[in-house]
């Protein structure tokens, strides 16, 4: 006997009753065959008597007999029904006929009907970059920059040096765990610390002292100081500016160019700086595109899905935050935190998954080996980098799944409204830092 409900929305219920002579059956079967090869002391093989082999063996079999049926009639119930099945379901017992049967129900959740709405009204934005001179120019600057020499100054801390200081940090007058350091580097520009810290160094001399608050946002990843003000006293140390290299042969032979032209060094860093581009352009229309889709595809995501994305996602937090240092009991990442991130993944997966299958739009064999080779032309030697990456498939599978994403936002973009929008290469990327 098999029935199918719908509880609500996704959710299923299939009530399934096995016959209990069936069961029996099968283990007065296994049991017979068990007692062939036991060894118990006292008895040769094959001659234990079937009552004490049922005696220690049977509840053991007859456990294994009732859960291979239940799996083995709910899987004949999912073909029967074409279900497809979101997630592992949830067994449990229900009150059998009278002892004739086994009666058990299965919830679970099935994958939903995928749709999407109407993209010829969404629009797209592809950035439109001519890389020039000045692109150039700005990083052969970060270039020299990388290869500065620093020599301590006596004059106030600006934009582009490094201050080393030491500093103490209290809340409501208690010092609390990473909030002090000696000997420590703050580069004025980089955006490494928060903004109130380069502030504080900006303007300051080698010997003097600085106090200041510090808000802590509301999202920082030390969750004991998140949202808190703090008070910073900070000594400085040492105030240090760089020294930057002459542009000669000398520093394009450090970048390898063997004659020195810095000529042959401008055209080097251009090609670069296309293929750099050429990646952020695709990023940037990508984010666009599956942004898109996202937003028009109407239809509900398995909770059982939804639940272990947003489980993974905190895991992979708090692994990434005992790598920072942070105490394992300190941890305390509510999966609730990244439900919502997680349902936004999982209903993003489910419609790529329907667009490749209903569509077309796996990865082919040309797609993928020519995004290998460009990155391959990126090394000194892209033969050998094509040959590693072809000796385990496992290596390749970063380019199948860039090579399927590019594919679905090509349909996207062939049934959006694309606009191309000028633009410069530092606004694009963002300014240009060591």
């Amino acid at each position: 006997m098999t029935e199918l409900s719908t509880p609500s929305g996704l959710e299923r219920r299939l009530d399934v009753a096995v016959p209990l002579k069936d069961i029996e059956g099968e283990v007065v079967k296994r049991l017979a065959q068990l007692a062939r090869t036991v060894k118990i002391p006292g008895f040769r093989p094959g001659h234990v008597p079937l009552k004490m082999v049922a005696q220690q063996y049977g509840p053991q079999v007859r456990t294994d007999v009732i859960g291979e049926a239940v799996q083995s009639r709910f899987n004949e119930a999912v073909r029967a029904q074409n279900l497809r099945i979101a997630g592992q379901p949830r067994i449990e017992p229900a009150a059998g006929a009278a002892g004739e049967s086994l009666a058990f129900s299965a919830v679970f959740e099935v994958y939903p009907e995928i749709t999407f709405g109407d993209l010829s009204g969404v629009s797209i934005e592809r950035p439109q970059v001519d890389i020039g001179e000045t692109d150039i120019d700005r990083t052969i600057g970060v270039l020299r920059r990388q290869r500065a020499a620093w020599n301590d100054t006596d004059r106030q801390a600006q934009d582009g040096d490094r201050v080393v200081v030491d500093f103490t940090g209290t809340i409501d007058g208690v010092e609390f765990a990473g909030g002090q350091a000696r000997d420590f580097t703050i580069a004025i520009g980089e955006g490494r610390m928060l903004p109130e810290f380069e502030a504080a160094v900006t303007g300051v001399r080698a010997g003097e002292s600085r106090t200041f608050p510090l808000e802590f946002p509301a999202d920082y990843h030390g969750r004991e100081v998140a949202g808190k003000t703090a008070s910073f006293t900070l000594a400085v140390k040492r105030v240090s500016e760089p020294a930057l290299p002459p542009l000669d042969e000398e520093f394009a032979r450090a970048f390898g160019i063997a004659n020195g032209s810095l000529e042959e060094l401008r055209a080097e860093i251009s090609q670069n700086l296309e293929l750099e581009l050429a990646r952020k352009v695709e990023s940037v229309v990508k984010e666009q595109a599956l942004a898109a889709l996202r937003a028009q595809a109407t239809f509900e995501a398995p909770r059982t899905i939804v639940e272990a994305e947003a489980s993974a996602m905190a895991e992979n937090m708090a692994a990434e935050l005992r790598q920072q240092g942070m105490k394992t009991e300190d941890l305390k990442l509510d999966v609730a935190m990244f439900r919502q991130q997680a349902t936004d993944r999982v209903i993003l997966g489910l419609a790529l998954g329907e667009l490749v299958r209903n569509h077309g739009l796996a990865a082919t064999r040309e797609q993928v080996r020519a995004r290998v080779e460009a990155l391959a032309r990126t090394y000194e030697q892209p033969e050998a980098v094509i040959r590693w990456h072809y000796e385990k498939p496992e290596r390749l599978t970063e380019f199948e799944t860039a090579a399927v994403e590019r594919n679905v936002v090509d349909w996207v973009l062939k049934r959006a409204r694309v606009i191309d929008r000028p633009t410069t290469f530092e606004a694009l990327m963002g300014p240009a830092r060591v």
